[in-house]
């Protein structure tokens, strides 16, 4: 007997150098784990601290907080009976890991450091920890604080795994799942039969079936136990962690966390028999495969995971397979940014959120965002959550033993949500009476306002100092007029934008201020196609990395869902900036004035980030993909234009609003898509071989 373990994952939404905050959370994981009857409990990387410290992960009471957090998780009556894998950073002879600390009742039994670090794109973990080398254990010298406390001097570190007396756990830290040799492997055929990985893994569009698919992958021919953890939420950064906690067996899942949740904390448990992994591994190649590979070293934990009085009771059952669940595209973008919105909020202590609305698709996809954060928080709050409804009241500025919970998101959205509508002579009335219809339909506090007079003011200063008076094209005014005519228009919103921002909750007589929301997405970012320091210019973006294609099918996603019909309007306006005046055979369309389509754009972006292609093997990829309709002339065309555009507005991207990662081809600048901003626009090189092959093909067709 003894056959059956119930075992515990989880996801926690840690902050950056939240230690108290933290830690709370860490120790209601283990409580709740425990509750359940799990004997082991897993839980995200870098927990203690929070994974996105950065710089911070440099200082050295980084690693002091750390260690004191940890003195108090080894004192505690929570962390008793129960093995715990915790991670935090560990300094070891002067040298920075990211560390996974193995405990039971007040020991440490193994310190295992992070093998193969995650360094590209959003990560740069290499600026402040070094790889630990596989298969070397050496001694770590306990501080003094935790000597005291353990009776421990020293503790091993390294790459080794933990034998209890009914089976042998080993860890695997987040990139190291996705390594090409990944340490399941060789743990697997060492007899491993528990295998924990603990991520900080952020959420993008389609991403979660390529996790799933390692973690089934991880299992399916090795077997075994596979435990997967991860951070949750907004932890300081662009970045959304998006949970989704898994418990695998032998290939299959059989326990699955949230992928979108406001809960602080979600524990995933499952019971599973462990004769289960063993069956599975009975095939003689596997066994000869073992059989050469080199031991790992062992270090005993003086428990077993499995309990015999479990076994004695009929009505507990192993846990079931289940059908993994995806979110669709849009529902990601529904969820994904709202809940990062909301953590944004009540972490800022600021009292909203302030956007421009113009009457276009893009804002109106922000303010969909914000009205599906408070249908999230209403109904988390009319669940019950208490934390939910505590932040909800700070706020909205209700007093905290107010008996005020969120129970309409319309009502909500009147009290965090400000919207407006900035006018000007060349506004028409359709985008004007959208952005209108939609904040009643929302519930967003409104504010209709023409600008005129404060252009026109700009203006005539200009004018009194230089004696010349710009126009636009239109009126027979340079290109160089009408793009100036354009852009203070642009930039005095934004000026407007943040004026409404910190006042309104003043004349509301509410406290505190308001977050100013960007709407530039992906694509414009991409091509340059907005205003530097206009509305773009924001506190932080909802759909900065989401691209037009995408922003369009989550709105006819949210037309059904929220039951929104006046969407429908949006979906079926052309794209257009409002910034020149309509005459009677010219209106201003955004892609008429960019010179591409926006699925072109999409395409350009995922071939350049991606794909990593120049303009070169971006032509050579072009002209067969759109052979059967375009020459090999109209291809370079188009990817001349793209990448002329491309370099000569990327210096635009250095000051681009913090937006919610969402997009693989995102063009980024802080640390996701890092480029030079001052480019040889001509691109002569590049551009000549293009030409040559054109003519080449041209002549054989």
């Amino acid at each position: 007997m003894g056959h059956l373990i119930t075992v515990a994952t989880c996801s926690l939404n840690q902050w950056a150098l939240d230690f108290v905050g933290n830690l709370e959370r860490i120790l209601e994981s283990i409580r709740i784990a425990k509750e359940r009857g799990a004997r082991l409990r897993v839980g995200p990387e870098l927990e203690i601290t929070g994974y996105g410290c950065f710089d911070h992960f440099l200082e050295g009471d980084t690693y002091l907080h750390s260690w004191e957090v940890m003195a108090k998780i080894l004192t505690s009556d929570d962390a008793r009976d129960i093995l715990l894998d915790i991670g935090m950073p560990v300094a070891h002879k002067n040298i920075k890991y990211n560390c996974r600390v193995i405990l039971y009742n007040g020991k440490i039994l193994l310190i295992r450091p992070k093998l193969y670090l995650a360094n590209s794109n959003n990560y740069r973990e290499m600026r402040y920890f070094i790889p630990w080398p596989a298969r070397l254990v050496e001694e770590y010298y306990l501080p003094r604080m935790i000597k005291n406390i353990t009776g421990q001097t020293t503790v091993p570190i390294g790459d080794a795994v933990i034998s209890t007396y009914d089976t042998c756990i080993g860890v695997e830290l987040c990139e190291e799942l996705f390594t090409p040799n990944s340490p399941h492997i060789s743990m697997s055929l060492d007899g491993v039969e528990i295998i924990s990985n603990s991520s900080g893994s952020h959420h993008e569009l389609r991403k979660l079936y390529r996790r799933v698919d390692l973690i089934k992958g991880a299992t399916f021919k090795n077997g075994g136990i596979y435990l997967y953890a991860n951070q949750q939420g907004c932890d300081g950064d662009r970045l959304y962690y998006d949970g989704c906690a898994l418990i695998a067996l032998n290939g299959r899942i059989i326990a699955q966390g949230s992928q979108f949740s406001l809960k602080d904390v979600e524990v995933v448990t499952a019971t599973i028999d462990i004769e289960d992994v063993r069956s599975h591994r009975c095939a003689i190649s596997r066994g000869m495969q073992a059989f050469q590979t080199v031991a790992y070293k062992r270090f005993q934990a003086d428990m077993a995971l499995s309990q015999p009085e479990i076994d004695k009771r009929t009505n507990i059952r192993p846990t079931e397979a289940i059908q993994e669940f995806y979110h669709t595209p849009e529902q990601e973008i529904a969820l994904g940014p709202a809940c990062w919105l909301w953590d944004y909020l009540r972490r800022s202590k600021t009292s909203g959120y302030f956007l421009p609305l113009s009457g276009g698709i893009d804002s109106c996809s922000t303010a969909i965002i914000v009205y599906s954060m408070c249908k999230l928080v209403t109904d988390a709050a009319q669940e019950g959550d208490d934390k939910v409804i505590r932040d909800a009241r700070r706020i909205v500025g209700e007093s905290e033993d107010s008996d005020y919970v969120p129970s309409d998101p319309r009502e909500l959205c009147k009290r965090l949500f400000h919207t407006c509508y900035m006018g000007t002579v060349n506004s028409s009335k359709e985008t004007r009476d959208r952005a209108k219809r939609l904040a009643d339909v929302i519930g967003s506090y409104h504010i209709d306002l023409d600008m005129d007079d404060i252009v026109n003011s700009v203006c005539r200063l200009f004018t009194f100092i230089t004696k010349r008076k710009p126009t636009f094209r239109s009126h027979g005014g340079t290109n160089v007029e009408n793009l100036a005519l354009q852009n203070i228009q642009a930039r005095l919103r934004m000026v407007l934008a943040y004026l409404f921002a910190q006042l309104m909750p003043w004349v509301r007589n509410r406290p505190g201020g308001l977050l100013v929301l960007g709407s530039a997405n992906a694509d414009e970012c991409l091509r340059g196609y907005f205003t530097k320091y206009d509305c773009s210019s924001a506190d932080i973006n909802p759909i900065g990395a989401i691209s037009k294609i995408d922003l369009r099918q989550f709105i006819t996603y949210a037309k059904n869902e929220y039951q929104i019909d006046i969407l429908d309007e949006f979906l079926n306006a052309t794209p257009t900036a409002e910034l020149e005046p309509i005459t009677g055979d010219y209106v201003q369309a955004d892609e008429a004035d960019m010179g591409m389509t926006y699925e072109e754009l999409s395409i350009f972006g995922r071939l350049r980030k991606i794909e990593k292609c120049g303009p070169f093997s971006m032509f050579s990829k072009l002209v067969h993909r759109w052979g059967d309709i375009l020459r090999p002339t109209e291809v370079a065309t188009k990817i001349k234009r793209f990448f002329i555009y491309y370099s000569i507005n990327r210096h635009k991207m250095t000051t681009l609003t913090p937006a919610y990662h969402a997009e693989s081809y995102s063009p980024d600048d802080n640390r996701f898509d890092l480029r030079p901003f001052l480019y040889n626009s001509a691109w002569e090189w590049q551009f000549e071989r293009i030409d040559t092959l054109v003519k080449e093909l041209e002549e054989n067709k």
